[in-house]
């Protein structure tokens, strides 16, 4: 299973809006009924995390205007640990 960390720091006092984008726009990207998506904030930082066989390795880029830095992006395969 593949999983995807998607992370954007929003420029100054726009976290708000980049949230507003994130999920008008950006989860879109994931339009994928078999990928689970989760959107999550810390302050001025949002964090989409999708999981699912198909899940993207990436997400779009923000308008510019929108973010402190270009957002990263971490893709991850899922290890099952023994029990």
């Amino acid at each position: 299973m593949d999983t995807l960390m998607w992370e954007a720091k929003a420029a100054e006092g726009r976290g708000a809006e980049l949230l507003r984008w994130v999920l008008d726009e950006g989860v879109h990207a994931v339009a994928d009924p078999q990928v689970r998506v989760e959107v999550f904030v810390s302050g001025d930082r949002v964090v989409v995390i999708a999981v699912g066989e198909n899940a993207p390795r990436r997400l779009p880029d923000p308008p510019e205007d929108l973010i402190e830095r270009a957002p990263h992006a971490w893709p991850f395969t899922r290890v099952h640990v023994p029990e």
